[in-house]
């Protein structure tokens, strides 16, 4: 069995080195083959150098280099794809998450689970800042998706080689891995595991992605219930709001032609109006979706990421 660890990085040019002999120290006492995929996000520091001199002495190491920043979910998707393993973990740069926890993940993907996620149960960042609003970004993920985990935030997961590769990610979907996993019909389980303080550099997040993060929720609460039948969702609004207009017409008929009272200037009448437009564009919107999703289904598979260079490792035709 061979393991893939991906690792997305941007700008850590003081923890790569040191991340690196942990991971190689931890795969050495165990009985697989193994790569380290790193994923340097278009780093303005001396990140990549670093990788690429690391990489020219151990061909484990194999580095993706971005033409630009795209992102951690570009990242972990192009380290998706391009990893070979039976499994896939993944982890930050930054030294946060510990590679001696690597096995308990594994141990957990052998048992026969398709997705383990990590839970940094005593997590050493600021509260107020990264603790509390990711508690709470928790929990709302957790009852939207019907997905429930402690810590979708950490980023010291493991999937299995058929899930991670069926993965297509886009904008900032990678904090939602486990849920979209669920739409693949993974088993999913978490674990504790270690978390340190940083030791460089400072956190590329704060309280401000949490916005984003309620935006991405409605994202993937529709990509696992409704992407395959738009219509369902569209359709189910434009059905209620359709259905209250054509309610409140038959009291304003009843209304003008057994009580004789005037309906021309009433609000109601407006609002009547306004309920049975909004209802059938919703419907045809439903409609429109699911000629574009069939559009989806058949268009070419093209990356949300260029590569400038890479060590060890082949890329894949970006299309």
């Amino acid at each position: 069995m061979k393991i893939s660890i991906v690792i997305p990085i941007y700008n850590e040019e003081e923890s790569v080195e040191a991340l690196y002999e942990k991971i190689v120290n931890t795969m050495k006492k165990l009985p697989y083959d193994y790569e380290i995929i790193a994923v340097d996000d278009g780093s303005t520091d001396n990140t990549f150098n670093k990788l690429k001199e690391i990489a020219s002495k151990d061909k484990h190491l194999k580095v993706i280099s971005f033409k630009r920043n795209y992102g951690q979910t570009a990242a972990m998707f192009a380290g998706f794809q391009h990893a070979s393993g039976d499994i896939v973990i993944t982890m930050d740069a930054d030294l946060q998450n510990d590679p001696a926890d690597i096995p308990i993940l594994i141990e957990k993907i052998n048992e026969g689970y398709d997705v383990v996620s990590g839970w940094r149960k005593d997590r050493k960042d600021p509260f107020f800042s990264r603790t509390l609003p990711s508690k709470i970004a928790n929990y709302i993920i957790s009852n939207a998706t019907g997905v429930y985990l402690h810590d979708y935030g950490c980023s010291l997961k493991a999937y299995k080689k058929d899930i991670a590769k069926n993965f297509r990610l886009y904008g900032d979907m990678h904090r939602f891995l486990p849920a979209l996993a669920k739409g693949l019909g993974a088993k999913i389980t978490e674990v504790p595991v270690s978390h340190h303080p940083r030791l460089y550099g400072k956190s590329k997040y704060g309280i401000g992605r949490t916005v984003r993060v309620i935006l991405d929720i409605f994202l993937v609460k529709f990509l696992n219930d409704y992407i395959n039948k738009p219509l369902y969702a569209f359709g189910g609004i434009g059905f209620v709001l359709f259905g209250l207009g054509f309610l409140s017409g038959l009291y304003l008929t009843y209304d003008k032609f057994v009580n004789h009272q005037e309906i021309g200037q009433r609000p109601l009448l407006f609002l009547t109006v306004l309920l049975i437009i909004s209802g059938l564009q919703f419907i045809s919107t439903g409609i429109i979706a699911e000629v574009i999703i069939r559009t989806y289904y058949e268009s070419q598979d093209i990356k949300p990421y260029r590569i400038k260079d890479a060590i060890n490792i082949e890329p894949i035709d970006e299309n």
